[in-house]
């Protein structure tokens, strides 16, 4: 049986880019000039948390980079990379870790289930757990124990963001480069901001750098 759903994809795309166009014929060719986000995204893989479209934004507007869970893992070369190029290049003035009420790698690192190769990588938000055991312990209710280790999770990789070369090198050079920490909420569409701004002024040198 002939799956459909491939198919339907790029009869989309076609009927986006003609609806595109009709707003604005020059849409494209704009566009594919050159990109300047001021905002690097980095968010998790899951399908139901699109940047763009949580955001109200517009294709050039988001520089995206998207893993599960939304980890700042300092062996991440992908992650490094993009975060390179977004600050270095780009000159991006802002960067969002973005995680999710009900993600599921946060998820899986509350549990002793053997997943294969994943648990190497959420091995990181079991030390993250490990860290904040004191306060989650005393969270009875599971899913708000579940929510809290979402929004905990956030707040560790923006200060592990902050711990990169890259980050540290942007704050000496007073480029006002700013971090924050988001939670998404899969059931009812809001952001929720955690309040862990970060900027050169008041976190310049005073962490370790990770990355090289």
């Amino acid at each position: 049986m002939k799956d459909n759903y491939y198919d339907n994809l790029l009869i989309n795309n076609k009927a986006w880019a003609e609806e595109m166009i009709a707003n604005d014929k020059d849409y494209f060719i704009k566009l594919s000039k050159a990109q300047s986000p001021p905002l690097l995204w980095i968010g998790c893989s899951d399908s139901r948390v699109p940047a763009n479209v949580i955001t109200g934004t517009l294709s050039g507007e988001i520089f995206v980079h998207r893993n599960i869970a939304n980890m700042v893992v300092h062996t991440d070369m992908n992650m490094l990379s993009v975060l390179d190029y977004a600050v270095n290049h780009l000159k991006v003035k802002h960067v969002v870790v973005c995680g999710h009420y009900g993600c599921g790698g946060v998820e899986a690192a509350m549990s002793n289930k053997s997943l294969g190769l994943i648990n190497k990588w959420i091995r990181n938000i079991k030390e993250v757990y490990r860290e904040n055991y004191t306060e989650l312990n005393k969270i009875k209710d599971d899913k708000k124990r579940f929510d809290r280790l979402v929004e905990l999770n956030v707040i560790a990789q923006v200060y592990d963001l902050a711990k990169t070369s890259i980050v540290q090198k942007s704050w000496k050079n007073d480029s006002g480069l700013e971090l924050h920490g988001w939670v998404y909420g899969l059931d009812n569409g809001l952001i929720k901001d955690l309040k862990v701004t970060m900027n050169s002024d008041e976190h310049l040198d005073d962490v370790f750098k990770l990355d090289v």
